[in-house]
């Protein structure tokens, strides 16, 4: 950044400035606000996340671009399953940004991540494209299972998915985490599900293996208020999901605040890291589809409390608002961004209803990772279909 540009941003912003660095003509400016989070809910914790985090503009720009890429990309798959484009299963993740955005800033990529099928999310903040994933949305060459896995079942590197059957996830989630101890390697492992999950039986047996072995796991539940259509005070006798690891320490936090995930997500990590085993977050968040394409989702609630929680916790509104306020970034910065993000998210739909479907040949590829060649019993008498890694 040229001199005049930075003694410019300086007077614009002198309340936000931390420190200038020049060299050579050339000068680094960097902001950062310290921000009062929301109180956070523990359980069998004497401390918690802090209740304040600093944010710099980067990461505030950084966080912004993300969840809006999601946001649109979301709201892309929408249309594109109306169109009868996408088909299959599809759940998107709307309204939920914070949660994705703020939990990998709470760790590292080379930790690992594990979800249920609502997954179009983690797949990109875990380092996949929106070309990819869309193209995987649609069931192209191109998506990044090579589309043969559509909206539930999407990889990326140290992220397992994407998981069809509700709550199987969280026990895989734990032997990643039990390979990370065998290891030694200091990492460990995020594993999510919903609140309609949180009553499945795997997840307690879990819990339980999980603190004998004291695993680097973060459990980490969902709360978007409805299992599929069913309001979390109809389908759980304790909605305090937070606690329903009784002997595992756990805290609550609001899920549409990302810098209030990432905190948590912080503390929760550091606790991992330091060998004292699991611990369980809840994440309160809100979700503005239905569970699936399939659902209207204005069945089981109204279009009144949708449109609350939009105007009074959206995720993205809420980081954005928080910017502006505090002259963290200007409103044409993040328009740039926004058309920057809708115009990525057009060429990735052009892409992903031009590019080649996998041919059948490619049907059974894949399945191993080894160079073992085998045959499959095939689709016709006359036809033997060979797997290639």
């Amino acid at each position: 950044m040229s001199v005049s540009r930075c003694a410019k941003l300086i007077e614009t912003y002198p309340k936000r400035l931390t420190a200038v660095i020049a060299a050579k003509g050339v000068c680094r400016v960097e902001f950062s606000l310290c921000v009062l989070l929301q109180k956070v809910d523990l359980h069998r914790l004497e401390e918690g996340p802090p209740l304040t985090a600093t944010l710099t503009r980067e990461e505030g720009l950084k966080y912004y671009r993300t969840m809006q890429t999601i946001r649109r990309m979301e709201l892309k798959a929408d249309q594109l399953y109306k169109q009868k484009i996408i088909r299959g299963f599809c759940h998107l993740y709307d309204g939920q940004e914070a949660c994705a955005v703020g939990i990998e800033g709470g760790i590292t990529l080379s930790d690992h991540l594990i979800t249920a099928y609502r997954a179009h999310g983690y797949t990109l903040t875990r380092g996949g494209t929106v070309r990819e994933i869309m193209a995987e949305l649609t069931g192209r060459r191109g998506g990044i299972a090579k589309g043969k896995g559509g909206s539930m079942h999407m990889y990326t590197k140290n992220f397992y998915g994407g998981n069809g059957i509700v709550g199987a996830q969280v026990p895989l989630g734990a032997g990643v985490a039990l390979a990370c101890k065998y290891l030694g390697n200091d990492q460990l492992c995020v594993s999510l599900y919903g609140d309609g999950a949180a009553n499945q039986g795997q997840i307690f047996e879990t819990y339980n293996m999980s603190s004998l072995w004291k695993l680097p796991i973060i459990f980490i539940c969902e709360n978007n208020q409805y299992a599929m259509g069913t309001s979390v005070e109809r389908s759980a006798a304790s909605t305090e999901y937070y606690k329903r690891g009784d002997y595992i320490p756990g805290i609550r936090v609001d899920g549409m605040d990302v810098l209030c995930v990432r905190e948590a997500t912080k503390f929760a990590a550091a606790h991992c890291r330091s060998g004292k085993g699991p611990i369980l977050m809840e994440l309160q968040t809100y979700r503005y589809h239905g569970h699936s394409m399939s659902d209207p989702g204005v069945s089981y609630r109204t279009r009144e409390e949708i449109q609350e929680v939009r105007s009074k916790s959206d995720p993205i509104s809420m980081l954005k608002d928080r910017m502006l306020s505090n002259n963290m970034a200007s409103i044409e910065e993040l328009k740039e961004i926004d058309i920057a993000v809708r115009k990525e998210i057009e060429d990735a739909a052009q892409f992903a209803t031009t590019d080649p479907e996998p041919p059948l040949d490619d049907l059974c590829s894949h399945i191993f990772a080894n160079d073992q060649p085998f045959e499959v019993r095939g689709a016709t008498p006359w036809t033997k279909l060979t797997s290639t890694s």
